[in-house]
Formats: C-alpha cells, sequence, structure tokens
C-alpha cells in the first residue's frame, strides 16, 4: 500500500513553502504524484487593508490603487509557490501538478482533497473561543472524509514519516487514523505506538493491551515498532505530553484520533484534538 495522490495547499502564509518541501519528501519516497493547490482569495490581512480603504472614503483612484496591490501580491506569491514546485520536482524526480483557482479556500480546497489520498495543509489560525463553528483545518478535518496532514505555523521540519508516533486509546477516532496512516507507516523507518493511562480505557471499555497493536503493526512493516505507555497524565496535558515524547524520541510526525461534532452548530471538539491542532510543534495527521 502507498500514497500515490498527494495534495498540498499552498496558501499566503509563511509556511506554505516549508509544507510543499515536506510534501515533496513524501512524494519522494511514496513515488506519488503531488499535487499544489493555490487558491486566489484575500487574506484577512487584506481583506481589512481593503476595508481600511473604502472606511477612509479613498477615492476610485484610490480604491484601484489598493486592489492592484493586493492582486499584484496574490500573484507574486502564485508565482513563486509555482516556482517552488518546479524546483522540488526537478530536484526530486516528481510528477506534479500546479492547480490554481479563484474562490473560497474553506469550499474549494474539500472538494480537491476527496480526489487525493492525503490532504496536507498548515496549521490555522486562532479561532476566538467564543466563535460559533470551527477553523478552516478543522472544517477540512471533517468534512472531507480524507486524512489531513497538519503541518504547523512556526518552526522547521526536515522529514515527514519517517518515524511516526501513533496515538493510540483503542477509540473509533484512534483506529480510523491509525488505518489511513498504514501506507505511512509501511514505509516508515520506525513506528511507536504510544498508549497515555492505558488502564483506564482498558478497564473501562475491554480494550485489549495496547502489545496488540504493536504485533498487528509490526505485520505491516520489517521496520521496527515499538510501544510506550505514559500513565498518571492529566487530561489537560495529553497533547503536550504527547508532542513532548515525539520531540525527545525523535519522532516527525503524530498520528491521532479527531473527536468532535460536525453536524452541530455548536463548537465542539475534543480535548485533546482540539490541543493538538492549536498548539502543534510537530506535523499531526488526523482522521475523522
Amino acid at each position: 500500500m502507498a500514497l500515490r495522490d498527494l495534495l498540498v495547499y499552498v496558501d499566503q502564509s509563511e509556511g506554505a513553502c516549508v509544507r510543499l518541501r515536506l510534501a515533496a519528501d513524501l512524494a519522494r519516497r511514496h513515488e506519488s504524484r503531488l499535487t499544489a493547490l493555490f487558491v486566489r482569495e484575500f487574506t484577512s490581512a487584506q481583506l481589512y487593508e481593503q476595508g481600511t480603504a473604502e472606511l477612509g472614503l479613498a477615492s476610485a483612484e484610490g480604491m484601484d490603487r489598493t486592489n492592484w496591490h493586493i492582486h499584484q501580491s496574490i500573484n507574486d506569491t502564485e508565482q513563486r509557490l509555482r516556482a517552488a514546485l518546479e524546483t522540488v520536482k526537478q530536484e526530486y524526480g516528481l510528477k506534479t501538478e500546479w492547480r490554481s483557482l479563484d474562490g473560497v479556500a474553506s469550499t474549494v480546497v474539500p472538494q480537491h482533497a476527496r480526489y487525493a489520498d492525503l490532504c496536507i495543509l498548515g496549521q490555522s489560525a486562532p479561532v476566538d473561543n467564543a466563535a460559533v463553528g470551527y477553523s478552516f483545518g478543522e472544517q477540512l478535518l471533517f468534512v472531507t472524509g480524507r486524512p489531513v496532514l497538519f503541518v504547523p505555523a512556526l518552526g522547521s521540519f526536515d522529514t515527514l514519516g519517517r518515524h511516526i508516533l501513533v496515538a493510540w486509546n483503542s477509540s473509533r477516532p484512534s483506529a480510523r487514523s491509525l488505518n489511513d496512516a498504514l501506507p505511512l507507516i509501511e514505509r516508515a523507518e520506525q513506528t511507536t505506538v504510544v498508549t497515555l493511562n492505558p488502564t483506564e480505557f482498558i478497564d473501562r471499555h475491554g480494550a485489549l493491551p495496547a502489545d496488540r497493536m504493536v504485533e498487528h503493526l509490526s505485520r505491516h512493516t520489517t521496520a521496527s515498532v515499538q510501544g510506550i505507555q505514559l500513565i498518571n497524565v492529566p487530561a489537560a496535558s495529553i497533547a503536550d505530553a504527547l508532542q513532548a515524547e515525539a520531540h525527545k524520541m525523535g519522532a516527525d510526525v503524530i498520528v491521532a484520533g479527531a473527536y468532535g461534532h460536525p453536524m452541530l452548530w455548536e463548537k465542539l471538539l475534543g480535548g485533546v484534538t482540539h490541543d493538538l491542532l492549536a498548539r502543534m510543534s510537530l506535523p499531526v495527521m488526523m482522521s475523522h
């Protein structure tokens, strides 16, 4: 099994090039086709710039200058990212495709993600706690029906999927994410299954011991698969404990289940899911 069709969403953020190069590293090892998707929409800063000009009662000529400046910035970013895709194509010997579309990313990206094996995107900007609804990244996770790999907005990352940390608690979301991550695990150099407070879900749900999952994954790869238990971790600290363990062992991606209720109007997102997405310091792969 392999990831044959990767989609990376590149936007106007500083992390787009980092994301593109990580996606290329993954595509090379999986012999995947890499599609880079760019949506020509205004950023919040550009919308603010345009709104400020309007509220300032700028002349028609002034508004034209503002709009020209914004569109030129989008054009420049697109050209830079398209050139970056061409660079990694030549460097890694990849099959690539560039897609540039007008529209709203929250509508466009899910449609294209459904035609890929994995969608890679950046960490969304924080959402006001009082806001109703989900961030862009959370929406994508819930509506695409595909696994999503989030890359932190800050930080430098050299590889993706060489050493995988699997967060396992025997739940449905955990099982779904792990199954979607099997193509990564089969080609990883090392996989570590981490269970936090395992007696809680073993006693409560009659779950099998985590070493059974280590045995299962060992049948999918000839690389090293090992298990680690972390005990007495407070619920509010689980996301931080996972990431600390990942950094300690040199993992370059965390696989975790996503907990949430996308069909409700209220913003109801599982605590660990929210914490991982909000405070991620390593790439995180999730499914829902």
